[in-house]
């Protein structure tokens, strides 16, 4: 089975469906034969590039909500995923464009780190407090996983992946995904955000028993 997740690194629903996912494929008879591949999309990609912001300010201009609601509101977020094991410090974080962190996801897969690096990334944003719009950082980032530094910096002086930044957001679009994350399994089967590990696990079962079902 094939499990496609669009997701975006500055999204805190999205780790905490990358955990709740982890979760579920720990309980799947048939994880093993399962391979999660890991999509891009952009919560907001028309944020200006080089703007570099504190989220909780970014949150309440975007919502026009106070200091207080945006607090409160990102707190309960924290909440469930301290459940999952993350510990969230929005305090820290800062928004950027995700455009070019999301080229080194790609760069990263073409050698064989694609989950890797968007753990590695989600883990920077939403806990540790890293600017990831900064060159030198992603190449970091790069390098913590296993990509070449000098692969990196190739990648970031010009346009290397991209298109395929941008195939990934069409293809959400088509699949009718208007937020993240966004399971797909085996093409035919979509779950729209960070559902319970049970529901994901029921998923996945049911997936299975269908793929099987269609080669008899």
């Amino acid at each position: 089975m094939r499990i496609e997740v669009w997701s975006d690194i500055v999204c805190p629903w999205c780790y905490l469906g990358k955990r709740r996912l982890e979760s579920a494929l720990a309980d799947f008879e048939h994880a093993g034969d399962t391979e999660v591949v890991w999509r891009s999309f952009q919560l907001d990609p028309t944020y200006p590039k080089g703007r570099r912001q504190p989220v909780y300010e970014a949150l309440a201009a975007k919502t026009g909500g106070s200091p207080a609601q945006v607090q409160a509101m990102t707190g309960q977020v924290a909440t469930l995923a301290a459940q999952e094991g993350l510990a969230y410090d929005f305090g820290r974080a800062v928004m950027v464009n995700t455009f070019d962190a999301h080229r080194l996801t790609h760069l990263a897969a073409a050698h064989d780190l694609g989950g890797q690096m968007h753990e590695r990334l989600m883990r920077a944003q939403l806990i540790e407090g890293e600017t990831l719009d900064d060159a030198e950082t992603l190449v970091r980032m790069g390098e913590e996983v296993g990509v070449p530094a000098d692969e990196v910096r190739q990648m970031l002086a010009g346009d290397g992946y991209a298109q395929e930044v941008e195939e990934d957001i069409r293809q959400a679009r088509l699949l009718g995904a208007t937020g993240v994350p966004f399971f797909v399994l085996d093409r035919a089967y979509g779950i729209a955000g960070a559902q319970p590990v049970e529901t994901l696990l029921s998923a996945l079962r049911t997936a299975h028993q269908h793929t099987g079902t269609t080669a008899r």
